[in-house]
């Protein structure tokens, strides 16, 4: 990231602050505010706004969407405002909008969920929230998290030495917060958890494999301090979902029982048992079957039991990740979705717990949770502007064929192509489509042997998607349309060209086929009238959307509003604040985006608290090793080349030299004037 800026401590509300001019952008004065038999409930039922929302999202009278962090519909924040807030200081999309509030309410729902469980069944132990790092490592993120969960006893995690370090530094006004360490730890890590220890933090190294234990041993000695450990256990349980396979007997991490009974012994050899007082473990990432929730947290509190009966201090029982995000607003076992509530899955793991401990005749556990997708994807959204159009239906079809050339014929696929165009009929609606791929495909092979001309490839090409246009649009007519023109709407679907990378702001898409949920931000009281996918920058085949949130299946396209060159049209990608910004990359060096931290009061009064400027070309090339003293001074030398070979004057190349210099300070994404 580049330099941060950060707005006075008591900002003015963001309608009340100095701006800049804004670029202009050209309104469409023509629109009616509502469109009959349209309007915001409408585009809110479409894009499951309400479902996938959870109360934290809507669309207000005028059809913009609006963030509401504490689900109060009377302190919301208008989304479209914000943009234009962002452009009015500079600041230009793609832009990622953080809402500080919204994740301190998430932490709230988290803590108030497993704290009512207790209460409801009679829980004698407590419930310690605990953020891994890795989810969203932005320095302001895991502030906030640690701020806002002080007061809720919520810990941190880390996975890494260098995510320790980071939190080390993080947690000296509360030493006793609870710190997780989990991952590979080699001679470093493990001593930098005991010097740690001995600046007082409530710090648990947990053990991944044998060799951990005797570092332990030998560093926590050397610097006079008792450890405590944590152990991650390989469930038989297996999770759910796309990260099923990373738990399990099979899994990357953790131990087995006879290493966990290995351990145990160590330590009481040594007169240490007391000091193992963690069990922990990992279901998996976004969990969406509360089946395999149940399965696990059971048998884990049945080794937690067991291990008090032999000896152990234990007083922590982890039961990692999992907690799901219901992404499409489905909420059912989807793998993308989730077939539990929040309140649920908390009651679940307490009774669960508690009936094997009550069971065990064991004291009742201090529940750990590590449910960092939960608390931090609904606080972020990314909001991009639409650059252009593709549109496949454009294509007409002539009035008329043209006439041959004197003594020549016309190609007889161009012929009955052209025929089945004009003939397109309810009643042989399949048999004319399968007509036009036959004399589509009859086609391309004579223009590949030499037997058809450019021009006429070029009709055959406009007729065809001219016709599979005239068939799509008969099909919507019918009641129940062929199940053989299934793909003709994905087919026909336009590509939207897009201001982002998907590989920097969104990788899951790329990586894994992750589903979160895209929609306009603003004409929400206009129904749209496009099917489309979404192309971004890159010039890689990958860098698309193509699987969109639907409330049934998975879509191959989201509808949107029709496009008009040098018209505003802005479009968000929500829930997207687990993971995505620390796996992005610089696939064509497009770097990171601006990222703007808003903060709402009781009022309904918004400011934008911190921006954290985007990535600047010169910041991405650094990141590449390019030397750009050096890159600068090769372009200064050949202007100076071309002036003395009377190419160029010395105006004309002091001007390149700006623009130059002017290129590495500018945002690695496209800054059109016009939006």
């Amino acid at each position: 990231m580049a330099d941060t800026l950060t707005d006075p401590a008591s900002p003015a509300p963001a309608s009340q602050a100095p701006a800049s001019p804004a670029p202009a952008v050209r309104a469409r004065a023509t629109r009616p505010a509502t469109e009959p038999g349209w309007g915001v409930e409408e585009s809110a039922a479409l894009y499951s706004i309400r479902n996938w929302g959870k109360g934290f999202f809507d669309v207000n009278a005028a059809g913009h969407v609006v963030v509401r962090p504490s689900r109060n519909p009377a302190v919301e924040v208008d989304l479209h405002e914000v943009v234009a807030g962002m452009r009015e200081r500079g600041f230009r999309t793609p832009l990622l909008v953080h809402f500080s509030d919204l994740l301190k309410q998430r932490l709230v729902d988290i803590a108030d969920a497993f704290r009512g469980a207790i209460v409801e069944h009679g829980y004698h132990g407590t419930y310690q929230g605990v953020f891994p790092i890795k989810v969203n490592q932005q320095r302001r993120v895991v502030e906030e998290v640690r701020d806002a969960g002080k007061a809720l006893g919520f810990g941190l995690e880390a996975g890494s030495k260098p995510e320790l370090l980071a939190v080390m530094g993080m947690t000296s006004d509360t030493p006793g917060r609870l710190i997780i360490c989990n991952g590979f730890k080699e001679e470093r890590y493990i001593e930098f958890t005991a010097l740690a220890k001995k600046l007082g933090r409530n710090i648990i190294p947990v053990i991944e494999n044998i060799t951990e234990l005797k570092l332990i041993l030998r560093f926590y000695e050397q610097h006079n301090v008792r450890p405590t450990i944590g152990v991650r256990v390989n469930l038989a349980s297996q999770g759910a979902g796309r990260w099923r396979h990373s738990s399990g007997i099979k899994a990357k991490f953790g131990l087995s029982m006879n290493e966990v009974l290995e351990v145990l012994s160590i330590l009481r050899s040594k007169g240490m048992e007391d000091c193992l007082q963690l069990l922990h473990c990992h279901m998996g990432s976004q969990v969406h079957d509360i089946r395999q929730v149940n399965q696990g947290i059971n048998e884990l509190a049945r080794i937690y039991s067991q291990l008090v009966k032999s000896g152990a201090g234990m007083r922590y029982l982890d039961i990692g990740g999992g907690l799901g995000i219901d992404y499409d607003g489905s909420q059912t076992s989807f793998e993308f979705s989730m077939n539990y509530t929040l309140q649920e899955y908390a009651s679940n793991v307490v009774y669960k717990v508690m009936t094997v401990c009550d069971e065990e005749c064991v004291p009742h556990p201090t529940i750990v949770s590590e449910s960092g997708r939960a608390m931090v994807a609904q606080q972020s959204v990314l909001v991009f502007d639409v650059l252009g159009a593709n549109r496949l239906d454009r294509y007409t079809a002539p009035e008329r064929l043209p006439e041959p050339a004197a003594g020549e014929e016309l190609p007889r696929p161009l012929v009955d192509i052209y025929d089945v165009y004009r003939n397109i009929s309810e009643r042989r609606l399949v048999e004319n489509y399968n007509d036009l791929l036959e004399d589509r495909d009859e086609a391309l092979r004579l223009f590949n042997v030499g037997l058809m001309n450019l021009e006429h490839r070029a009709l055959v090409d406009s007729i065809f998607w001219a016709a599979c246009a005239k068939i799509r649009d008969v099909a919507r007519g019918m009641g129940r349309p062929p199940e053989e023109l299934g793909d003709l709407e994905s087919a026909l679907s336009d590509t939207y060209f897009c201001n982002l990378s998907i590989f920097q702001s969104m990788p899951d898409i790329w990586a894994i086929n992750q589903l979160f949920p895209i929609c306009p931000i603003h004409r929400l009281n206009e129904r749209p009238t496009r099917k489309a996918t979404i192309a971004d920058l890159t010039c890689d085949s990958d860098g698309k959307i193509d699987r969109f949130v639907d409330d049934h299946d998975v879509k191959k396209w989201v509808e949107l509003h029709d496009f008009a060159e040098g018209e505003e049209y802005l479009l968000g990608a929500f829930l997207v604040g687990a993971y995505q910004e620390t796996l992005g990359d610089l696939h064509n060096l497009f770097g990171d985006t601006h990222v703007a931290h808003v903060m709402i009061d009781e009022h309904g009064e918004w400011w934008i608290d911190e921006v954290i400027e985007g990535d600047a070309v010169r910041d991405v090339l650094s990141y590449v090793h390019y030397d750009l003293a050096r890159l600068f001074g090769e372009v200064r030398r050949e202007c100076e080349k071309a002036v003395v070979n009377k190419q160029m004057t010395v105006a004309e190349s002091q001007g390149l030299l700006k623009a130059y210099e002017a290129g590495l300070s500018g945002y690695t994404y496209l800054e059109t004037e016009s939006r």
